[in-house]
């Protein structure tokens, strides 16, 4: 009889995928990072509890693109700085993904917030230094755009362990909280870097309200940079939270029909004088 591909695989064949994933070479993405101050406020508002604000309220996107094994993926994220009892780190809000894979994986094994959308890197050749544009798009808005211009390399910052926190849940078949209690994730990334570049530029923030970041304003702006890195990935369950906890929190997941709603009115046409 033909091997049914939807049938139950064997054990040995299990830890064989097990052992294919963990045996992948370094994957180096070249991608933007930008770093700035934002309003304190804003960013403990977007934080569901046990986090808390960290000592600065920073945001910091991401935007990079790859070849996956001869297939191209952009990936981002827009995150801002927590802390959750010692431990300081990153809490991402949106993470934009190109392809179905990269999301799907991250989403269900490690509650990252990812969402299918449009993600480009450009660089393009200019006399006074390459221009460089960076965009995280989705529902036809660019909602993140980083854009400046090379100043060159900078010194190659040493292997560091960077740390991002996710809530990871299955909303509950009846549509009426989870399924079962949420939890919170630590996720630990070593992140190797060999190419580095300043640019001067800045960061665009556009109204959007499937994606409103434009609620965390770039108040001073620390540094934009263009590099090429790699890093692996590692998460552990934390703690496990309650679900009045988490629920006020949903909608930051997924674009829920409500957000429309949430989006500031345009503002009021100018009159003429009498």
């Amino acid at each position: 009889m033909a091997r049914v591909r939807y049938g139950p695989r064997s054990e040995a064949e299990i830890r064989a995928a097990k052992g294919a994933r963990g045996s992948l070479p370094d994957i180096w993405s070249t991608g933007v990072v930008a770093v700035w101050e934002s309003d304190p406020d804003a960013v403990a508002q977007v934080l569901p509890p046990p986090l808390k604000p960290a000592e600065r309220a920073l945001v910091r996107v991401n935007i990079s693109q790859v070849d996956l094994f001869g297939s191209p993926l952009g990936a981002g994220s827009f995150s801002v700085s927590a802390q959750h009892g010692a431990h300081t780190g990153w809490y991402p809000l949106v993470m934009p993904m190109t392809t179905e894979r990269a999301l799907i994986g991250g989403r269900e094994v490690f509650g990252e917030p990812k969402k299918l959308g449009e993600v480009g890197v450009e660089r393009r050749a200019d006399p006074g230094g390459d221009l460089v544009t960076a965009r995280l798009t989705r529902h036809g808005i660019s909602f993140v755009e980083v854009r400046g211009r090379v100043t060159g390399e900078l010194p190659l910052p040493e292997p560091v362990e960077k740390l991002d926190f996710y809530f990871k849940f299955l909303p509950a078949v009846d549509g009426e909280g989870f399924d079962a209690d949420p939890v919170l994730v630590h996720c630990l990334r070593n992140e190797r870097v060999r190419r580095l570049e300043g640019v001067d530029g800045e960061v665009v923030l556009r109204e959007s309200a499937f994606d409103p970041v434009a609620d965390l304003p770039v108040r001073r702006l620390l540094e934009i940079t263009i590099g090429e890195k790699t890093s692996d990935q590692r998460g552990r369950v934390v703690e496990r939270l309650s679900a009045q906890a988490v629920l006020p929190y949903v909608h930051q997941r997924y674009d829920d029909a409500q957000q429309v709603l949430d989006a500031p009115a345009p503002p009021a046409a100018p009159t003429g004088e009498a």
